[in-house]
């Protein structure tokens, strides 16, 4: 997987952990038991913002990977988080263009890494996807 080189999808999925992370504008207070970090219903969210389109499990899955085998992003328990080295990254992306379109050119300039050891089965990605539809009835009137 990894040695097909970095993909457009890479660049995407990272955008939306970043942004969904507020794109480094905040952090965890320090007197709070939850994780830094957001939910991957959050980066579905935030992908479907950036591109109108939900990603796919294995697209999501294998770009992942290949974050996480760079330090760009980390995924623990469920969380999903921007590295030192990722949130670098974010900062030194040229702009002018869309973030996805500088990212993926950032990412074009490194090393492809081995892939992370990270997988994504169908019924987590199918709940993900239930999670973030079902907040668009949030406030709505019976």
């Amino acid at each position: 997987m990894g040695q097909d080189g970095w993909r457009r999808s890479d660049a995407w999925i990272f955008v939306a952990v970043v942004m969904a992370n507020g794109a480094g504008r905040h952090m965890r207070s320090a007197s709070t038991r939850r994780p830094e970090g957001v939910r991957l219903a959050d980066v579905l969210s935030m992908a479907d913002h950036l591109r109108q389109v939900l990603p796919g499990r294995r697209e999501v899955e294998e770009a992942v990977r290949r974050l996480t085998g760079a330090d760009l992003i980390t995924v623990t328990d469920g969380w999903f988080r921007v590295t030192a080295s990722g949130a670098t990254m974010w900062r030194n992306r040229r702009s002018g263009v869309g973030a996805v379109d500088t990212v993926y050119t950032a990412l074009l300039r490194r090393p492809l890494p081995d892939d992370g050891e990270w997988t994504l089965d169908d019924a987590e990605h199918a709940a993900a996807i239930l999670e973030y539809a079902g907040r668009g009835d949030e406030g709505r009137q019976p």
